[in-house]
């Protein structure tokens, strides 16, 4: 990946303090065991596997921060760090990815740029860096979202193409690696870490050569982590040029085929690429006469093949856009297309988690427009028909009532649970929250209530949501309608003027 605009970090955060009244929520409460994604994870052939065998789907996006020099992810200069996650949910990403450096692993490492006033993230005040990222993946667990930790970077001071560098040495590498894998063995939340992120030149892929070859790197660090904490995944990304051919920064991995990383642990492995679009660099199949007609065989070149010819599962750890030009939505949705679609080919399909929640990347923007709450709804829309179930709940978040109908032998029931996810008295965010009470799996299902006020439903994200007069009716979308039994999902919006009570909620399944 091209860097010299890429990720223009707000690292002045204390100009953007802007404290968000109203409370923050304490997540979603808990999944049923029986939903897909409970445990750690496993690989078989080019799928990835719960602990009881049933496949899932990542399908997430990367929330970036504390590989920069604030150590800690960005935007709690304006928001709670728990409200953030909670969005997360609410518009169907079941996972996250969160880079970091080596620097949050130095004892005494201290983030910068958290808001605690007005009782906003309280209970981060005082903490060190690694200890933020505990309260983030505890919360995150509660929430039902799966944890990547992304070694992003040696230091905050950019990205290097090695592994190494004169200053963090392979040794720190290794040694930090193992320190994660055991600070978060037993909280299968983290299901894997992302061994380094997009090696180039001149790193290479088998060719033998110990100080630049990324393939045998990775197979020590994998190793390493795997000594440590064997039941977690290797993400293993590609490098820049194999054989001459060149792609994005850790986008290719044609050198598989011929020199497959092999761990100790078996069925332990997942290759990730990156892929972007002209906002972050040109290609030169950018500007082929078939574009966009020409990048599935593009892909299948770089990284398909592996999931195609069943070596591996392939992860598509970051690609984003601003979405301004026509080539880079044309190249978006060739791209959703190629990932293959969940209502078509279920959890069978690569994974990804996009780049990023944060608007302050700075070729490509975010799925959060620059106000750091509400939502690029046209960005977000494209990644529709991709978006997975949501995973089971670790515990320990909490829940309220809600309206919907009771159980049953052989039944088709759901209830709701409505939180206020933020309001800044102009304004707020709520949080719908929907659970299969019934035995039988739901095809489909519709949440209702009546404002009391003058509530106005403003936009919408994960479900169909229209309003007449005070009454508002909420239709699942094409990709969380079916819930297995005990399954839940949730769907979001905005509206206003903010300082209203939640209303009551009833749910219809079908």
């Amino acid at each position: 990946m091209f860097r010299s605009v890429r990720r223009a970090l707000c690292a002045m955060a204390a100009a953007l303090l802007i404290p968000l009244a109203g409370a923050q929520t304490a997540g979603a409460a808990a999944d049923a065991a029986a939903a897909p994604g409970a445990g750690y994870w496993h690989t078989s052939g080019r799928q990835i596997l719960d602990a009881a065998g049933q496949p899932v789907r990542i399908a997430g996006i990367n929330w970036f921060g504390f590989e920069t020099s604030n150590h800690v992810v960005h935007g709690l200069w304006s928001r709670d760090y728990k409200s953030m996650i909670d969005q997360m949910r609410s518009l169907g990403y079941n996972t996250l990815r969160i880079p970091f450096s080596d620097d949050i692993l130095k004892p005494g490492t201290m983030p910068d740029s958290i808001n605690t006033s007005s009782g906003m993230n309280a209970d981060l005040a005082g903490l060190t860096s690694l200890q933020v990222l505990d309260k983030i993946v505890a919360y995150a667990g509660q929430d039902g979202l799966k944890v990547i930790l992304d070694r992003h970077r040696p230091d905050s001071a950019g990205q290097s193409a090695l592994w190494y560098t004169a200053s963090v040495p392979e040794t720190t590498w290794i040694a930090n690696l193992k320190a994660l894998a055991a600070r978060y063995k037993g909280q299968d939340t983290v299901i894997g870490i992302d061994l380094h992120n997009e090696p180039h030149d001149p790193a290479c892929w088998g060719c033998g050569d110990t100080t630049k070859d990324w393939r045998l790197a990775a197979q020590r660090g994998g190793n390493a982590v795997l000594s440590v904490n064997p039941d977690l995944l290797v993400f293993v990304e590609g490098v820049q040029t194999v054989n001459g051919v060149s792609g994005w920064w850790g986008g290719n991995l044609m050198g598989v085929a011929q020199y497959p990383v092999q761990l100790d642990v078996p069925n332990r492995l997942v290759y990730s690429a990156h892929d972007y679009a002209t906002s972050v660099a040109q290609q030169t199949w950018f500007s082929d006469p078939s574009f966009p007609d020409n990048m599935p065989g593009v892909w299948d070149k770089y990284w398909g093949y592996i999931f195609k010819q069943n070596i591996a599962p392939v992860w598509v750890g970051e690609f984003g856009t601003t979405l301004q030009s026509t080539v880079d939505q044309k190249w978006l949705a060739a791209l959703v297309t190629y990932l293959r679609s969940t209502s078509a080919y279920g959890a069978d399909s690569f994974h990804w988690t996009y780049w990023s929640l944060n608007p302050n990347s700075g070729d490509t923007g975010g799925i959060l427009n620059s106000d750091w709450t509400t939502v690029d709804t046209v960005k977000d829309g494209y990644l529709k028909s991709i978006k997975a179930p949501l995973f089971p709940s670790t515990g320990g978040g909490t829940g309220g009532g809600g309206g919907g109908g009771g159980g049953g032998d052989g039944t088709r029931a759901c209830s709701a649970t409505y939180t206020v996810t933020n309001d800044w008295g102009s304004g707020f965010n709520a949080e719908v929250k929907v659970t299969n009470t019934g035995t039988v799996a739901l095809s489909g299902w519709k949440v209702t209530w009546t404002y009391s006020g003058t509530q106005k439903i403003t936009n919408s994200w994960n479900a169909t949501v229209t309003q007449s007069g005070q009454s508002v009716t909420a239709t699942n979308a094409a990709h969380n309608g079916a819930l297995s039994a005990g399954g839940s999902t949730s769907f979001g919006f905005g509206g206003a003027p903010g300082g209203g009570a939640a209303p009551s909620v009833s749910c219809t399944a079908s």
